[in-house]
């Protein structure tokens, strides 16, 4: 998932409306994107611990 992520960046870097802000607003964009896909990540699996057991 975190390759997606990278892959995506990357394309919205070269072709997309990233490539028209400023460097530190783009890295602190995906920054967030990141977080809040790691956050989602945990919560998903605590759940799915939680009703396995």
């Amino acid at each position: 998932m975190l390759f997606l992520v990278v892959a995506l960046f990357l394309l919205g870097l070269l072709c997309g409306t990233a490539a028209h802000v400023p460097l530190p607003v783009t890295l602190a964009s995906a920054a967030v994107i990141c977080a809040w896909i790691a956050l989602f990540v945990l919560r998903e699996r605590r759940r799915t611990h939680r009703h396995k057991s």
